[in-house]
């Protein structure tokens, strides 16, 4: 499946593009960069599908990415165009699709319930729309300029593993952590905004 892109980042750093976690699956037309692959932590590091989603919304300041996969999952495709960005996961047992990972500048939440976060500095919400035959429903995790939807399309007859995946395999870098690694990989010659974007909220 060869999945739509936006232009290339403003930077693509030498040392992101060679990241991928192990575990996940390969990218969908062989170019590990679109990978949107991250490790999170005092050392957090992104690839440039990380960039690109970052770059597609502007105003948000959290960004998503895939710390890894477990055996049966695969990474299958990003799209990153203006005001969106998305990546999505087939299942083995699941389907194509199974999972998709949708960054957006806003969201409807209307008929979804808010629950406790697992995530620090978001809102979470949920809205279950089926449950046989298929598992429909999309989270939600609202924050300072976007929110990040997962929306999950089961088949198979156990759920609460792609369930645990949306929230232990899916990762959030800050937007400012972003920046500072453009900025780095690049001895600050690149940022990852354009000038046009350089007052949105980071």
């Amino acid at each position: 499946m060869t999945a739509a892109r936006a232009a290339r980042p403003a930077a693509v750093p030498g040392a992101v593009l060679a990241l991928l976690l192990t575990g996940c699956g390969a990218p969908a037309d062989g170019l590990i960069g679109d990978v949107p692959a991250c490790s999170i932590g005092d050392d957090a590091v992104a690839a440039s599908g990380v960039v690109l989603m970052a770059q597609a919304v502007p105003t948000a300041s959290w960004v998503p990415c895939l710390q890894g996969l477990p055996v049966g999952w695969h990474f299958s495709g990003l799209d990153a165009r203006r005001g969106s960005a998305r990546f999505w996961l087939d299942s083995d047992r699941d389907g194509v699709h199974a999972i998709e990972v949708w960054l957006t500048g806003t969201c409807d939440t209307a008929g979804a319930t808010e629950i406790p976060s697992d995530r620090e500095g978001m809102h979470r919400l949920e809205r279950v729309t089926q449950v046989t035959p298929q598992y429909l429903g999309r989270r939600y995790y609202l924050f300072d300029g976007g929110c990040l939807t997962v929306v999950f399309t089961l088949s198979g007859d156990a759920r609460g593993e792609p369930l645990a995946l949306a929230t232990q395999n899916i990762g959030t870098l800050r937007r400012q952590e972003l920046a500072e690694q453009v900025r780095a990989e690049t001895g600050g010659r690149l940022g990852l905004d354009p000038p046009a974007a350089a007052g949105s909220p980071r």
